[in-house]
């Protein structure tokens, strides 16, 4: 199989963006929000540059204390954007949503990088660093999901218990349902990229599989830590 892959050049590249340009100008057209549509386009073009540099950089580096400093940041980050569906509780929860990602997150991303693939040295940044990422991701979406339910339903007057199932089970809806489309509805976007360049669909598949299982496994270990840690919290309002 030939494992070269096709290089994208600047003119070429620009004509990825006839679609977006099409969909500003049908907004710009029926008097919708275009300027925020530009906007997005704009920021996730100068968002991959700089990430584009900032990843060769730390490859390139291969130093340990880069690659801790960049998991401590994601781990901090994703816990804070984590409680953006629940602003006004964001500082009392947030050392318990910075937990949870650890647990179930952090606790993933060893398995994976240390058993599965048996990465050396261990803080391999170009296996490391993408892997991280999706499983912090993951993790914080399901536990913004899981927080603006058990909110939304203790509120309803439901009581912690009840509250706490429904939640968990509306926080793993998006990851259940993509474990259901992956390779009938779609192909996600790691085994499409190994397969554009070279990797043998079998292998890629192997690589998708490991995927599939991190990221329902960290988000649905997170969501359930961060939720069984907000049980003192909504336990003691029930009782007062």
């Amino acid at each position: 199989m030939n494992h070269s892959i096709y290089l994208i050049s600047i003119p070429n590249l620009a004509l990825a963006f006839l679609p977006a340009v099409v969909v500003v100008i049908i907004l710009y057209k029926w008097a919708l929000e275009f300027k925020n549509a530009i906007y997005g386009l704009g920021r996730m073009l100068g968002q991959l540059l700089i990430i584009g540099y900032f990843l060769a950089y730390i490859f390139a580096a291969n130093s340990v204390l880069i690659i801790v400093g960049v998991l401590t940041v994601m781990v901090f980050s994703a816990g804070w954007i984590a409680l953006g569906s629940i602003k006004q509780r964001r500082r009392a929860f947030y050392l318990k949503s910075i937990a949870a990602i650890l647990v179930g997150g952090g606790s993933t991303l060893i398995l994976i990088t240390q058993g599965v693939l048996n990465l050396d040295p261990w803080y391999l940044p170009r296996y490391l660093i993408p892997l991280a990422g999706m499983i912090f991701a993951n993790s914080m979406n399901s536990i913004s999901l899981s927080a603006e339910r058990l909110e939304s339903e203790i509120n309803n007057g439901r009581d912690y218990s009840a509250a706490r199932i429904i939640a968990l089970r509306a926080a793993l809806i998006p990851i259940t349902n993509s474990l259901f489309a992956v390779g009938l509805v779609s192909l996600p976007g790691m085994m499409t990229g190994q397969i554009l360049s070279g990797i043998s669909p079998l292998i890629a598949a192997r690589y998708q599989i490991m995927v599939m299982c991190m990221i329902y496994g960290s988000a649905g270990i997170s969501c359930a830590c961060f939720l069984q840690l907000l049980r003192s919290h909504y336990i003691g309002s029930e009782n007062q």
